[in-house]
């Protein structure tokens, strides 16, 4: 059996060094991997005053829930904003309805973890960039939304 503590276990994933301002100083860990786990994934980010884990989106095949471990992250959803409590516990649903963006808008540190399934392909759209992400395996394709094409199109 591998355990993983979610309070003190060590993050270890950083920047990649591409981030845009708010995203570039989040520390991450990927639970499922280090407990084996294949049918539900589950990350901790550490957040740095003023940083983000990722922008405003929602998933498509997947249901997220929000577990907040430390701190008072700012939430984002359909419904505005809201600033949780160390202990909450918030479901983002697959769908629009689900959309959100957590952030620390404070000044000490935030630690939450994201439990979610994980259904393949997966797919999340990000309503302020007019993007879709693709994720199949290893691979993931980033589209515009707005650049729909014809179903026929390029075939012969």
């Amino acid at each position: 059996m591998e355990i993983f503590n979610l309070f003190d276990g060590e993050t270890d994933t950083g920047p990649s060094g591409d981030e845009p301002p708010g995203y570039e100083l989040t520390r991450a860990v990927r639970v499922g991997k280090k407990i084996g786990a294949t049918q539900l994934g589950m990350s901790i980010y550490e957040l740095p005053p003023g940083q983000a884990i990722c922008p405003y989106h929602f998933e498509w095949t997947d249901e997220e829930w929000l577990i907040v471990l430390d701190g008072m992250p700012l939430v984002r959803t359909p419904d505005g904003e809201t600033t949780l409590q160390p202990g909450d516990t918030v479901c983002f649903p697959a769908g629009p309805a689900g959309a959100h963006h957590v952030r620390n808008a404070g000044d000490g540190a935030v630690r939450v973890a994201i439990l979610s399934t994980k259904n393949a392909p997966g797919i999340a759209e990000y309503p302020d960039s007019d993007k879709v992400g693709v994720w199949v395996e290893d691979t993931h394709y980033m589209l515009r939304r707005s650049e729909h094409l014809d179903y026929w199109d390029g075939e012969r």
